[in-house]
């Protein structure tokens, strides 16, 4: 099952790899700097076709279109590119972001960065993988380590209560990094290059995938409440090595 979907996901990398005049193909969306691209839609129907050839018999939800959070069906969660404002502007770090989900339960998840030809996949309770070899989170704490933050560019109404967080945590930590995709981010945190990733109000799409792949490397997933993530919609998040995330609530 899983490797279907990452032979799938890396042929709808092409779509990503052959891409120009990005900038010409933009479309504003609903909200502040949201916006989607000729390709984000040629990936989605790409996966949406090509994986529904596989599973016939799952439903599909992906950011470009209308979706149905609420479905018990078997069903695909997919931001076919996470990080298009990078993508526009060719900072080449974007990814491919698919999870194959039952109920509320995420069964496989696949980020793929085609620049980096990096695949982060896991499938539930079989561990965690980058190119095939296992993963895990870091042993580090906050205090010694990197975090990763994004900045809800969506909600300009988070701006200030997200930078007082991450004053914070600059203050607190080694040193702050931003690569402005957030799959990308948890999946660094799962491979152990940094201690923590925080950001309010992500999307199941960006985060379904890395939800399952962080916690397959021995991360914690929870919202700032605590709580367990579900894709029901929007959740302000954190995901760490256990360590990181004990020190990082002392922040909230």
């Amino acid at each position: 099952m899983l490797n279907k979907i990452i032979e799938t996901v890396k042929e709808a990398g092409k779509i990503v790899l052959s891409a120009n005049n990005r900038e010409s193909s933009v479309t504003a969306k609903e909200g502040k700097k949201n916006f989607v691209t000729k390709y984000d839609l040629a990936v989605q129907d790409f996966l949406f076709r090509e994986l529904g050839k596989i599973f016939p018999e799952a439903e599909f939800v992906g950011e470009e279109g209308e979706n149905n959070f609420e479905s018990k069906a078997l069903r695909f969660i997919i931001d076919p590119i996470d990080g298009t404002t990078n993508f526009m502007q060719d900072f080449r770090c974007s990814c491919i972001s698919v999870a194959l989900c039952k109920e509320n339960n995420v069964m496989a998840g696949v980020v793929y960065n085609p620049y980096t030809d990096e695949v982060f996949s896991a499938e539930k309770g079989k561990g965690a993988y980058l190119n095939g070899e296992k993963i895990s989170v870091s042993d580090r704490l906050l205090s010694d380590g990197l975090a990763l933050f994004g900045t809800s560019p969506y909600h300009p109404e988070n701006t200030d209560e997200t930078f007082a967080l991450l004053r914070k945590v600059f203050d607190f930590s080694r040193d702050i990094r931003r690569s402005g995709s957030a799959a990308y981010d948890i999946c660094t945190v799962a491979c152990g290059r940094c201690e923590v990733f925080f950001e309010k109000e992500l999307q199941p799409w960006d985060i379904a995938a890395g939800t399952l792949i962080l916690k397959e490397a021995g991360g914690t997933a929870l919202n700032y409440k605590g709580k367990e993530i579900d894709f029901s919609g929007p959740h302000d998040v954190v995901f760490a090595n256990p360590k990181a995330y004990e020190e990082f609530v002392t922040l909230l």
